[in-house]
């Protein structure tokens, strides 16, 4: 009888240490390890709206990156778009521009050509000649975002109902047919998308939209048309948004921010389902 207590004890003993390791073990090394890792870059120099923008953007996705277990760092500084930083990344953010060196262009378009995945925003599709921002890069303008360049906006920035055009998509899969997107400056582009073999409309403006935007120019309030607002091209993994401008107060010259991109539910849903999408090592669906 003593034999067997003593066994028992010493099983109680390995038991009580198994469990004292495994509650170590995780309080040592806290969440899973992450699903993907993304690396955000923008600029946030130019235009509050912008900034405004990129600043809720890298705290939205920080808080996304906990929640649905991927890795969000961020930088400001473009050198490190080369190949041995990107190689650490499945997933690349352009916030609010794109790069101009042409040695950090090579490196992103080798990243892409070789697997990567992208995802863009807003100012990050603009190119217009002349300007500060030139279309100077045809891989990129023509071919992988096959926009070509910007030729104009909605003005003042307002929320427009979003039509999605293709269901199927991984990033669409749980919309529904039509949302109100947060106020933002819509873009119009000089290619027609349609036109574009390689192009997947995902999101166009609806038409009872009109009249969009507020002017008080009257070419900045848009009557009729059709305008493409996120899409992907099936040669790479990527994704353009052509949100990301919040609504400052310029007129009255407070800069006040007047409205917040990620403070609508539905296209939140667009834009963690489509870096899920991203992060992921499917490769059939582009």
């Amino acid at each position: 009888m003593i034999f067997i207590r003593i066994i028992q004890a010493g099983f109680l003993r390995g038991v009580y240490c198994f469990l004292l390791i495994s509650f170590s073990l995780s309080n040592t090394y806290g969440q899973p390890s992450p699903k993907f890792n993304v690396i955000a870059f923008y600029t946030a120099k130019n235009d509050a709206a912008h900034i405004s923008f990129v600043h809720q953007a890298n705290r939205w996705f920080s808080a996304a990156a906990t929640k649905n277990h991927f890795r969000y760092d961020s930088t400001n500084n473009w050198s490190n778009l080369n190949k041995e930083f990107l190689s650490r990344y499945q997933v690349v953010i352009f916030l609010d521009t794109r790069p101009d060196d042409p040695d950090q262009r090579d490196a992103f378009k080798e990243y892409m050509d070789h697997g990567g995945a992208w995802m863009g925003f807003h100012f990050a599709g603009f190119a217009l000649t002349p300007s500060a921002y030139p279309q100077n890069w045809d891989w990129y303008h023509q071919q992988f975002l096959g926009s070509g360049e910007y030729q104009s906006n909605t003005w003042r920035p307002t929320s427009a109902v979003l039509r999605v055009e293709n269901k199927n998509h991984p990033a669409t899969k749980n919309l529904p047919s039509t949302f109100s997107a947060s106020p933002n400056e819509w873009y119009r582009w000089k290619n027609d998308l349609r036109l574009n073999r390689n192009i997947q409309i995902l999101l166009s403006i609806d038409s009872t939209s009109f009249p969009l935007g507020t002017g008080p120019k009257q070419h900045e309030i848009w009557h009729s048309g059709y305008y493409p607002v996120v899409w992907s091209n099936k040669k790479y993994k990527m994704l353009y948004l052509n949100m990301g401008h919040n609504d400052i107060d310029y007129e009255n010259k407070t800069n006040k921010e007047l409205s917040f991109t990620f403070e609508n539910e539905i296209q939140n849903q667009l834009i963690i389902d489509g870096l899920m999408w991203l992060g992921s090592r499917d490769k059939g669906i582009r």
